[in-house]
């Protein structure tokens, strides 16, 4: 290769390089995908057949989120007017208390279902090394305030439809087996769980239905045709989508609306509407 043409293909990958990072960058991690996903459930009453079920998971409200990209994302998920809401986890990033008037704020334009709105916390729901109850009971007061119900190791009936919420894996509230204790496998079910690793686990209580996920945001940046090179579980099968278990249960792991870090490449943020149909 002479000197002209190195220079040129040169040129080309170094304007491809800047190309894919400004992508990455500014481009994916605002590119919101709302995902459309059947969802079969066991004893679902008749009223609830056709019934959506929307999962926001992964907010990150901090420093380093574009609050503008968030309301707008919930404005939009909002119009959807799903009849139920789960939000999974992470509501913030905390760094200073300032995000707690962020989580204010935003809450004004999260959607609500039209039958229930409930939800769990994330590890960062609970701060610095995921230690912080204080900060957890605030995120959970300022969300029970907006009328989102939060479910730790517990379970609630709404319109026909259980939602058993498990709160964070690494949180020291983490409860397992007291939010499977009670299950009751005659009732539509659905589990809400925010670290898919709680999936290998032994709490589960013979329970056979849906488990929602978030807390790997897909591992955001992911080669085509490979698996994301980075995941926060210890399970690396756990990156994002519908996974089958052999006794039963379903597990769906939600990419995330938000990131703790902006980049993403080939996984771009989600909204889950899930729709309910007789299994």
């Amino acid at each position: 290769m002479n000197r002209r043409k190195f220079l040129r293909y040169s040129g080309l990958l170094g304007s491809a390089g800047l190309l894919t990072g400004l992508y990455t960058w500014q481009v994916e991690p605002f590119w919101l995908e709302f995902t459309r996903v059947p969802m079969p459930v066991k004893n679902l009453p008749p009223a609830l057949a056709g019934k959506t079920l929307m999962q926001i998971s992964d907010i990150h409200i901090g420093e380093r989120s574009r609050d503008s990209y968030l309301k707008h994302s919930l404005i939009k998920a909002a119009a959807y007017q799903p009849d139920f809401v789960a939000y999974t986890g992470d509501f913030v990033t905390y760094d200073e208390p300032r995000q707690l008037d962020q989580l204010h704020e935003l809450l004004r334009h999260a959607p609500r279902g039209r039958l229930a709105t409930t939800a769990i916390l994330g590890n960062h729901d609970y701060g610095a090394h995921w230690k912080d109850g204080a900060l957890a009971n605030n995120i959970a007061d300022i969300l029970t305030q907006g009328q989102i119900a939060v479910l730790r190791n517990e379970q609630q009936l709404y319109a026909g439809l259980n939602f058993i919420g498990i709160d964070d894996k690494w949180g020291p509230n983490f409860q397992p087996e007291k939010a499977m204790q009670s299950w009751n496998r005659q009732e539509a079910t659905v589990v809400l769980c925010h670290n898919p690793d709680v999936m290998d686990l032994p709490v589960w209580n013979g329970y056979d239905g849906w488990v929602i996920s978030g807390h790997t945001h897909g591992g955001q940046c992911k080669p085509p045709f490979l698996p994301p090179p980075l995941l926060p579980v210890a399970n690396k099968r756990y990156a994002s989508g519908r996974i089958g278990f052999e006794d039963g249960r379903t597990l769906y792991i939600n990419r995330a609306l938000g990131f703790t870090w902006q980049v993403r490449f080939n996984v771009r943020p989600e909204i889950t509407i899930f729709e309910l149909t007789p299994a």
